[in-house]
């Protein structure tokens, strides 16, 4: 291997200006390329598709309203309640406008203006039922107070109009499609909705009127607005990165080499997009900067030993191949592993993570040839300043040489117990700890965003005024194999009716909405609503009394009640509250089989939180089961020695349970936002273990005992490694101060791993390798004697 990289480095370096040329002429043909990026965010991308629940929702996603529901609330800040002139218009003319967004499925609509939403009323003729607002509505008192009265009738309060009578909603569902447009097939512009939303806000929001708006579509466009932070955030890492290598090198021209050999796979991905059909979307937008904060990383460990080259006297060629034949192994092998922790996120089942996945691989395999062939190629021409040689030839401060000191004792058999002690303990309180991750959502108010955001201040505005609730859990039964009208069989309402009284006893259930409750109330009005009439007749005429609540209009059945939907509202969406929900009606369902009735999880929005959490659950031990082994088997297959696997592993293996364990206690819940973060952090952190393990198996198989060849590796590249991993850390907390709660969580997360996963390569690493490397070797020289004779 070591022949074979010999001849490669012998082709880049005496090639190295028709290579420049070539790879000069690519990344003009990238750049060009990545001015045809677009944004390509989707309601489906962030779906399991293939989960069970997931299956139900599509299957019945035209006869239901489903998870992509929009909500327009006007809550009316005057005097007085909602029946004035001014609201009421605000009112009609914010219904036209959410008609009229694209993607809205026009027969999905509803709000006081709609005819959907009517009344009925029992009177001495019989039934009378009418529109809500009728259709000569002109907005005088006299109308206004007949409004009022038919409101009362209809049971549209606490539904979509607020319980205390200063707020009216709007419900729209929104489709991935806009049939609109008239071109089959072609996807919503989730910007466009988002300046809609906008627009309607900024044309109804005034001193007596305030709007709410909240649904994915919004979400996603506050999202959007968040991710313009995430530039500033980037310009913010970018110049603490260049301070850091100025300050590491001493270097300006080494510095400018690395930042832009960094950004080079940054442009070449970006490039790479719109050739393979990809877009951003607000979890993709992040991977460039960590590719970018991952290629300084290995910048850094090149120009280091170039640079150490350099000052013992080669020439600016002779340092780029040596550093090249140097780190080529490790460094390729690195990178390999980093790819690798990008690639299993994919076992979790959701487009969005797929493609998340596919884009981080590909950043990270054009990162081997930018950086371990461009930066060669580049370092050949760059003359090291005399400020950074003697810099160099200082060697490490004193306080730099105490730390590395007391680092190797840890390479010591009775130092190295200690170690093991304190590790140990950490694990036993780390464990306990991380037995309270939960999966899912922690919280209220959605997690992408933070507390005091705009949306969540919605949310909390809607959920505090109305029954229903935006939490919405959907059961669908099934009832194809009756004759008729399956909704007036007793066996099928009944089960519903059973259904309905079980879920209201579920802990986190704060309502439930379905044919049965609404057919018995029918039933009961036509016997002057004697409250023992309340009740499901067992045959087909009784039941026919209460038809009207099976009517399709009302959204809670299709055509002949081949589909009903049972409509449970929930307090919240945290991940145990849904978890336990789910858990319950499966026992339900289990326990009741009905023949010729099946009852199918999931849909609404808690429907696709509970098929994502379920499917992240799933993905978690295999992805991190799938990392781990193939990462112990890159490094068995480098190192050839199982004693070196085990020393690079277990301090991985750890700090995946400590980082459990910060989730734990920061309310983070595993989700598709924080679940690869374990396998990035892993991924990226075993660089440390493989830059440093290199060095010290070069200088055992030299006959070094093992201390003395750590002490060797951090003195080569252990700066640079601590050095990376703050810088890294220094990038990626930087986000911590987003508006976005999803990118700030992943920024805490990441940074932990990146400093703890260098901290347990340079403690637990070595007291591992103490005991497995014990007397080989010849007798250790002093510390001070090997620095001394390194000098």
């Amino acid at each position: 291997m070591e022949s074979f990289v010999g001849r490669v480095a012998d082709i880049l370096i005496g090639r190295r200006k028709i290579l420049a040329v070539v790879f000069g002429i690519v990344t003009v043909l990238f750049a060009a390329s990545a001015t045809r990026v677009k944004l390509d965010p989707g309601f489906l991308k962030l779906i399991p598709i293939k989960h069970e629940y997931m299956r139900t929702m599509m299957d019945y996603m035209r006869d239901f309203s489903g998870a992509n529901t929009l909500l327009v609330n006007l809550r009316w800040k005057g005097e007085g309640d909602i029946y004035n002139k001014e609201f009421m218009d605000a009112l009609q003319g914010a219904t036209d406008e959410v008609f009229y967004i694209p993607g809205v499925n026009r027969t999905k609509v509803s709000s006081l203006f709609t005819p959907s939403t009517y009344y009925i009323e029992i009177t001495e003729q019989g039934f009378n039922g009418e529109p809500v607002v009728p259709a000569k509505y002109s907005g005088t008192p006299e109308e206004l107070e007949q409004v009022r009265k038919n409101v009362a009738l209809s049971g549209q309060i606490g539904l979509i109009v607020a319980n205390d009578l200063k707020g009216a909603m709007i419900r729209a569902d929104l489709q991935d499609y806009d049939p609109s447009k008239g071109q089959e097939g072609q996807r919503v512009d989730y910007w466009e909705v988002q300046q809609k939303l906008t627009e309607i806000r900024e044309k109804f929001e005034n001193q007596n009127i305030e709007v709410n708006i909240i649904g994915f579509a919004r979400l996603l466009g506050d999202v959007i607005y968040g991710l313009l932070g995430v530039f500033i955030f980037f310009g913010v890492a970018f110049l603490i990165t260049m301070a850091l290598l100025y300050w590491y090198t001493r270097s300006v021209r080494l510095t400018v080499v690395a930042l832009i050999v960094a950004l080079l796979p940054v442009l070449w991905l970006i490039g790479t997009l719109p050739l393979i059909g990809f877009g951003i979307d607000p979890m993709s937008i992040l991977v460039p900067f960590l590719i970018f904060s991952i290629g300084v990383s290995h910048a850094v460990q090149m120009t280091n030993a170039w640079r150490q080259e350099v000052v013992a006297g080669a020439t600016a060629v002779e340092a780029s191949r040596a550093a090249f034949c140097k780190l080529f192994i490790p460094g390729a092998v690195a990178l390999l592993t980093n790819a690798l922790g990008f690639a299993v996120i994919m076992f979790i089942d959701i487009p969005i993570v797929h493609e998340l996945g596919i884009t981080a691989c590909l950043g990270v395999l054009l990162m081997i040839v930018t950086n371990k062939m461009i930066l060669p190629i580049i370092l050949t021409r760059v003359k090291l300043e005399e400020s950074s040689r003697q810099h160099s030839l200082r060697g490490p401060s004193p306080l730099m040489g105490n730390v590395w000191k007391a680092l190797a004792r840890c390479a010591e058999p009775r130092t190295a117990v200690l170690v093991f002690v304190v590790c140990a303990v950490l694990l036993a309180v780390t464990t306990v700890a991380s037995r309270k991750m939960v999966i899912g959502d922690s919280g209220k108010g959605v997690p992408e965003l933070r507390y005091d955001s705009r949306y969540n201040y919605d949310d909390r505005a809607i959920n505090g005024s109305y029954n229903i609730g935006t939490d919405v859990l959907t059961v669908i039964a099934e009832a194809k194999d009756f004759e008729g009208d399956s909704c007036l069989h007793y066996e099928v309402v009944d089960l519903i009716d059973r259904f309905e009284l079980y879920v209201r006893g579920i802990d986190g259930v704060q309502s439930v909405t379905s044919v049965a409750g609404i057919g018995k109330l029918v039933i009961s009005a036509f016997n002057e609503g004697n409250p023992r009439y309340r009740a499901l007749p067992r045959t087909q005429t009784g039941l026919s009394t209460g038809s009207k609540a099976f009517d399709p209009n009302l959204g809670l059945n299709n055509e002949s009640c081949r589909a009903i939907q049972v409509l449970i509202f929930m307090k919240n969406h945290d991940g145990t509250v849904v978890a336990h929900a789910v858990e319950e009606i499966k026992k339900f369902i289990d326990a009741n089989l009905t023949k010729g009735v099946k009852l199918r999880l999931a849909s609404g929005n808690v429907g696709v939180m509970a098929a994502t959490n379920e499917a992240v659950g799933s993905a978690e031990v295999t992805m991190l089961a799938a990392i781990f082994g193939a990462l112990a088997l890159l490094c068995l297959v480098t190192f050839r020695s199982f004693a070196a696997v085990i020393c690079i592993i277990v301090p991985l293996t750890m700090v995946s349970i400590f980082c459990n364990a910060l989730m734990a206690v920061l309310g983070i819940g595993l989700k598709v936002a924080t679940l690869p973060v374990v396998a990035l952090g892993v991924g990226v952190g075993v660089d440390y273990g493989i830059y440093l393990f290199e060095r010290i198996q070069h200088d055992l198989e030299e006959g070094s005992d093992f201390r003395s060849a750590f002490y060797e590796a951090m003195r080569q590249r252990g700066t640079a490694a601590v050095f990376t991993a703050i810088t890294m850390a220094i990038g990626v907390g930087t986000w911590a101060f987003s508006a976005l709660k999803f990118q700030a969580d992943m920024g805490i997360l990441l940074a932990f791993m990146f400093l703890v996963n260098m901290l347990g390569a340079i403690c637990l690493l070595p007291a591992l390798g103490a005991w497995f490397y014990k007397g080989q070797g010849r007798a250790p020289a002093a510390v001070g004697d090997a620095t001394s004779a390194a000098h």
